[in-house]
């Protein structure tokens, strides 16, 4: 877990210099998408800021990734895999004293109007989120308490089995708790958008029928191109982008076998098959890896941090490769996936709903409850 002495520490030196997007040379051929970004709402909804993902230093480089990054909004999650309540609120603080103490860099984003004036103001939107459940402690009332601190994303489960629903490593049934169908009647009547990225079939599938607001997978991958727990299944893809919802494309190991290490064209398999099953206004990008460049030291660093996560019983199937990409290692990834997309003939408006317009206009759905 991220905690609030990282958070506030390591965003107030990164965050610095958000807003600002300097033209420079990267060995990527992105021309083509160059001039669509610089217009595009940019979100990734699982991204810079999230756990694990906030450069931890104070070194120019990772100053200069924030910079480059081209990025209006971000889905930040706090509280981590396994939160007490009690951490959570925590790390909520911190993130509220850091955006207090940061005014004209970064903002907190609660509101559609929250995430215009983001990208109007040339600031930094954090949308606060939680990946994990754990922080309820099997309270429905507390979804309430944490949406008034500023959460609008919530998961009911993490990997594994919580009071709400089952998470995707611990088998494709059971589904969704008495709990879980009071948690989301409670989402949809108070504007927290349902995030099913953990969950496994049974509960993702319940919880998409049972949702009267358009429901997430703010990131992960498509079991037709890869099986693997943490991706879904084209049926689950196509009902949710029938209710109005967006599936975020994530650039974890997961979109391949192991050992390969996933690369481009890997994330292309998984991005143009969404666009299939889900259409072009129902996917996004929810890259849940470093904003930064990542280097041979950090490489050690993160495998240090998957050892860990497995000896906590949170980690994956496939978490044995460092989560990256190694041609898309550079801040601005979002704007070469743009390219790619335009390379392979899809038109600027689709490349620009990928970009962020989609999931800005599904938290605009969910939000206005």
């Amino acid at each position: 877990m991220l905690n609030r002495r990282d958070f506030a520490k390591t965003i107030t030196c990164a965050l610095a210099f958000a807003g600002m997007r300097p033209t420079l040379a990267f060995p990527f051929d992105t021309s083509p998408a160059e001039e669509l970004y610089a217009k595009s709402f940019v979100l990734d909804c699982n991204g810079p800021g999230s756990v694990g993902q906030i450069p931890r230093t104070d070194q120019p480089e990772a100053i200069k990734a924030i910079r480059e990054s081209g990025i209006t909004v971000v889905k930040s999650t706090l509280g981590g895999a396994t939160s007490t309540f009690e951490q959570a609120v925590a790390d909520i603080a911190a993130a509220d004293q850091f955006i207090e103490n940061w005014p004209d860099v970064v903002t907190q984003v609660r509101t559609a109007a929250d995430m215009d004036r983001a990208r109007r103001d040339h600031k930094f939107g954090i949308i606060y989120s939680f990946e994990s459940a754990d922080m309820l402690e099997g309270k429905v009332q507390r979804i309430e308490l944490f949406r008034r601190f500023g959460v609008r994303v919530m998961q009911l489960t993490y990997n594994h089995r919580s009071p709400f629903g089952v998470g995707c490593l611990d088998g494709e049934t059971p589904g969704l708790t008495d709990l879980g169908r009071q948690a989301i009647a409670k989402m949809n009547e108070l504007g927290v958008a349902l995030d099913l990225s953990h969950s496994n079939t049974a509960t993702t599938r319940e919880g998409i029928a049972l949702s009267k607001k358009p429901p997430i997978f703010s990131h992960t991958g498509c079991r037709a191109i890869f099986m693997h727990p943490r991706n879904k299944e084209d049926q689950d893809m196509k009902a949710l982008a029938d209710k109005g919802g967006v599936m975020g494309v994530y650039m974890l190991p997961f979109l391949t076998a192991s050992p390969k290490q996933p690369l481009l064209e890997d994330y292309l398999r998984h991005m143009e098959h969404a666009l299939k099953i889900c259409g072009e206004d129902h996917v996004g990008i929810g890259s849940d890896i470093p904003l930064e460049t990542v280097t041979t030291a950090e490489i050690g660093e993160m495998r240090k941090e998957m050892a860990e996560r497995k000896a906590a019983g949170v980690g994956a199937p496939g978490e044995d490769r460092v989560p990256y990409i190694p041609d898309l290692n550079t801040p601005r990834k979002m704007e070469i996936i743009a390219g790619a997309l335009l390379k392979r003939g899809y038109s600027s408006a689709a490349a620009e709903k990928v970009l962020g317009s989609n999931f800005r206009r599904v938290f605009t759905d969910i939000w206005s409850a």
